[in-house]
């Protein structure tokens, strides 16, 4: 097994509503910088992830040559890895607003704008809301509304009534972590064989890390009940309204294997975005860019040069 590559080296980043901590490929290693002409991207991860869901593709994506040689910023969500919360960031129009604020605040938009999971849905919104700031959009397992139940989303409504779900949780936490990360890890890979032990220590002082912060189980909470509100949402501020407003070229890609989201949900993805590629990878859980760095960076590669046909095909 390959040796992994470290967490790239971060920093706070203040915004209007608080500071967020963002994670960057270093000009050292990609030889660009701010102001030289490089494109940028913005990695957004999922719910109780971080921004360390995004080193590998980083990597692959922020080298000249045969990667697109971007520069690369992955932050962490409010309530999130190193990011303290605020009152209104565990929404998604919340967490919407403090990815627009950053990519003002850094100046280098618009951006080839990346979400995960929850941060699928989070992009969706300021795909759709905020479109001067986007040049192309890269979705992978989108938590797009999706009212039939699957076995492992069966928490979130849980985690929404009042008092049961901190009950829930207080039963979670009691795990070991070494125990969470085994479960996460079975949950969201097809093939959890991939992850390097080094990563699987890492994960695990991370949870250990954030048990001593005392506000990350209130965070998931209301982070779960923001998930069951835009799946109910009906109207013009539905997410999959936002996802027919949005004017970009876009990337989606789902995992044949994927536990929590329904690949299923790929031909209603390519009816609704009017510019997209979707794409489903075989034998492949929630986690594309984690298991499968490689092929979404060579999906990614195929919109950005306009040569493939816009379908919905299984590689």
């Amino acid at each position: 097994m390959v040796q992994p590559i470290p967490a790239w080296p971060g920093e706070f980043v203040g915004l209007d509503d608080g500071d967020v901590f963002v994670r960057t490929a270093p000009a050292a290693d990609t030889g660009y910088q701010a102001g030289t002409g490089a494109e940028a991207a913005l990695f957004v991860h999922g719910f109780g992830g971080s921004s360390t869901n995004w080193t590998d593709l980083m990597h692959l994506l922020s080298t000249p040559g045969d990667g697109a040689g971007l520069v690369c910023d992955a932050l962490d969500l409010p309530g999130f890895g190193r990011s303290l919360p605020t009152e209104a960031s565990c929404s998604v129009s919340g967490q919407a607003a403090t990815v627009a604020g950053l990519i003002e605040r850094r100046g280098r938009g618009p951006v080839h704008l990346f979400g995960n999971s929850l941060g699928g849905a989070v992009c969706t919104r300021v795909a759709a809301t905020r479109p001067e700031l986007i040049k192309t959009l890269t979705l992978i397992a989108p938590a797009m509304p999706d009212l039939w139940p699957r076995p492992a989303t069966a928490r979130f409504p849980a985690l929404c009534v009042p008092k049961f779900g901190s009950w829930v949780l207080s039963r979670v936490q009691k795990m070991s972590p070494q125990a969470r990360v085994e479960a996460s890890i079975a949950t969201i890979y097809f093939d959890g064989t991939c992850v390097h032990p080094d990563r699987i220590a890492a994960d695990i002082a991370e949870i250990e890390r954030r048990d001593e912060l005392g506000y990350g189980g209130a965070v998931l909470v209301r982070c779960a009940r923001s998930i069951v509100a835009e799946y109910l949402r009906r109207g013009s501020t539905s997410l999959w309204r936002d996802a027919a407003r949005v004017s970009s070229p876009s990337l989606i890609i789902y995992g044949s294997h994927d536990r929590i989201v329904d690949p299923r949900m790929a031909g209603r993805a390519a009816r609704t975005f009017h510019r997209a590629r979707v794409v489903v990878l075989p034998r492949t859980g929630h986690v594309a860019q984690m298991e499968r760095p490689g092929a979404v960076a060579a999906e990614f590669g195929r919109m950005l040069t306009g040569n493939e046909p816009l379908s919905v095909p299984v590689v």
